[in-house]
C-alpha cells in the first residue's frame, strides 16, 4: 500500500506516471487505495472548479449507424433495435426546452447515419447558434474526414465526443470489426485538437478483453493526448451484441480510475455517465464523489429515450432526464456540489 500511495502522490504532484506505474496502480486497486486517490482527486478539482457541476443537455438525434461494434446495442446488424431518427423540428424543441431549463451546452449524439451528413449537420449547428448565441454545441457524431470536422466546426461547433475505447490496437481490433480502424480512429482525434475543438475522447472500464495494462495504456494516452473532456463508464453488456455475455465493469473501478484522471489532468471536465448510475443507483454521486464534475441529463423526446440502448438497463425516465433539474440538483448538492448555469467550457 506504501507504494501505491506513493505513486498517488506522484502523480498529485507530476501528473505523470510511467505505463508500468499506472498498471500497477490499477492491479493493486482496494478500497483504501481508492479514497486516498479520491480525497486528492476531489481537493485538486476544487482548486480549479471549486464546487461547481455543469450540465449538458443531451440530446439523442437517431440510433441508426453504419457500424458493427461488437458491444453496441444499435450496431448495424442489431434487428431488434428499433431504429428513430430526429427531425430538424423536434432537434430545436428539444434545445428551445433545455435552454428554458437553463442548459447552456447541448449536446447531438448519434449514430454514424448518412442521413446526417456533414451539410446537415451544419445547418443544425448554425440555427442553435443562431438561436441561442450564449450556448456552446458539442457533437458525438462519429468520423469523419478531416474537411468535415472543419466545416462543422466553422459552422460554430465548439466540442467535438469521440471515444477511442480503448488505447490498445490490438484491443480495438478485438471490440469491432475489420472495417472500423483504430488508426483512423486516433486520426480523427489528432484532427479534432488541431482543428481547435475543445475534444473529448473516452474509454469502457471492465470491457471485454481488457487488462491491466490495456487500462494503464488508456491512461497514458489521456496523460499524453491532453483532451479537454473524458468520459469513461463501465462496460454493460446489451442482450442482442456478440458480448450479451460478458461480465459488466464495475463503479468501484470506474470511480477509481476517475480519480486518476483528475491526478493526472486537473482541469479536465469529467463526466459522471448515465452508465455508472446505470450500474448502481448513487454511480454518478459517486463519481462526483470521485473527481467528475460534469452530468449529462437527457433533454431527447421521452419517447425514444429507450431506443437509444447502447447496453441494457439503461436509465431512460425520472432522475436522469433534464425536466428533472431540480430532482438532479439535490443529488448534487448531498455530495457537497452545486449544478451551476453556464456552458462549462475549460479552465485553462
Amino acid at each position: 500500500m506504501n507504494k501505491a500511495k506513493q505513486l498517488i502522490d506522484r502523480l498529485e504532484a507530476q501528473h505523470s506516471l510511467s505505463i508500468e506505474e499506472y498498471e500497477y496502480l490499477i492491479e493493486n486497486q482496494s478500497d483504501e487505495l481508492a479514497a486516498y486517490a479520491a480525497e486528492k482527486a476531489v481537493a485538486l478539482r476544487k482548486q480549479v472548479y471549486g464546487t461547481d457541476v455543469y450540465i449538458r443537455g443531451l440530446i439523442e438525434i437517431g440510433n441508426i449507424c453504419r457500424n458493427d461494434c461488437y458491444y453496441c446495442g444499435i450496431r448495424r446488424s442489431n434487428p431488434a433495435c428499433d431504429r428513430y431518427r430526429l427531425t430538424e423540428a423536434q432537434i430545436l424543441d428539444c434545445a428551445r426546452e433545455g435552454y428554458t431549463l437553463g442548459f447552456r451546452t447541448f449536446v447531438m449524439q448519434g449514430g454514424e447515419d448518412s442521413a446526417f451528413s456533414v451539410d446537415v449537420v451544419c445547418h443544425l449547428v448554425r440555427q442553435i447558434k443562431a438561436e441561442f448565441p450564449d450556448c456552446a454545441v458539442t457533437l458525438s457524431l462519429g468520423e469523419f474526414p478531416r474537411e468535415a470536422y472543419q466545416a462543422m466546426f466553422d459552422a460554430g461547433a465548439d466540442r467535438y465526443l469521440l471515444r477511442h475505447e480503448t488505447a490498445d490496437k490490438a484491443h480495438y481490433e478485438k471490440l469491432h470489426p475489420a472495417q472500423m480502424s483504430f488508426d483512423n480512429r486516433m486520426r480523427c482525434l489528432r484532427d479534432l485538437k488541431d482543428i481547435g475543438y475543445q475534444t473529448g475522447c473516452g474509454f469502457m472500464v471492465g470491457s471485454p478483453y481488457q487488462t491491466a495494462q490495456t487500462l494503464a495504456e488508456d491512461l497514458k494516452f489521456i496523460e499524453e493526448f491532453r483532451p479537454e473532456m473524458c468520459g469513461i463508464g463501465p462496460f454493460i453488456p446489451q442482450k442482442d451484441t456478440p458480448f450479451r455475455d460478458f461480465p459488466a465493469g464495475t463503479c468501484e473501478q470506474t470511480v477509481y480510475l476517475l480519480s486518476l484522471l483528475r491526478l493526472i489532468q486537473p482541469n479536465l471536465l469529467l463526466p459522471a455517465t448515465t452508465a455508472l448510475g446505470t450500474i448502481r443507483p448513487d454511480g454518478r454521486e459517486r463519481g462526483l464523489q470521485a473527481g467528475a464534475n460534469v452530468v449529462m441529463p437527457n433533454l431527447s423526446p421521452l419517447g425514444v429515450r429507450k431506443k437509444y440502448a447502447l447496453y441494457d438497463g439503461k436509465l431512460c425516465t425520472g432522475e436522469e432526464a433534464a425536466q428533472c433539474i431540480g430532482c438532479l440538483s439535490r443529488r448534487v448538492a448531498s455530495v457537497g456540489c452545486r449544478i451551476v448555469t453556464a456552458r462549462g467550457d475549460i479552465i485553462r
